[in-house]
């Protein structure tokens, strides 16, 4: 029976390795658009859902894990020599997925930098035009305010 939780608790490991390897696409995805001139906005909101979405993923495996892997420590403790070979492959799945989540963590913190940097320069851009547009409609305001002094004729005769 432990033999099945085992089975269970390393598949979990597995599919929780693939679910980072989706969620490091996803931050190349997102830094390819960060890169880019103009930022497709959509496509960026697009990336962030599927990243909530193996997030989310990723929570239920943990909470699936966590609570199966609760069952069974008593007794893979008891036992751990009957159990060697399995518990190797696990320690080594939750090697990958630590230097995963290192990983990632890494590129979350470049991509975050970036995006700071766009919404920084785009605040300046909006800047910049309000400014022009001040100055424009200062400028009519102003010119459209002048009195237009009428050509007039001296008298040259005294």
């Amino acid at each position: 029976m432990i033999n099945n939780y085992l089975g269970i608790l390393e598949d979990s490991l597995q599919k929780k390795v693939a679910v980072l390897d989706e969620i490091a696409e996803q931050n190349l995805k997102q830094e390819d658009l960060l890169k880019q001139d103009k930022l497709d906005i959509e496509a960026f909101d697009g990336i962030v859902d599927k990243k909530d979405e193996l997030i989310q993923k990723l929570l239920k495996l943990d909470e699936g894990f966590e609570t199966l892997y609760d069952r069974v420590r008593e007794q893979l403790q008891a036992n751990q020599d009957s159990y060697k070979s399995q518990i190797a492959r696990m320690q080594q799945l939750i090697k990958q997925i630590t230097d995963k989540n290192v990983s990632i963590q890494a590129q979350e913190t470049r991509n975050k930098k970036m995006v700071e940097d766009y919404f920084a320069k785009e605040k300046s851009s909006i800047r910049v035009g309000r400014q022009a547009s001040k100055a424009a409609y200062d400028y009519y305001k102003n010119m459209s305010n002048t009195r237009q002094v009428p050509p007039q004729f001296l008298d040259q005769k005294n």
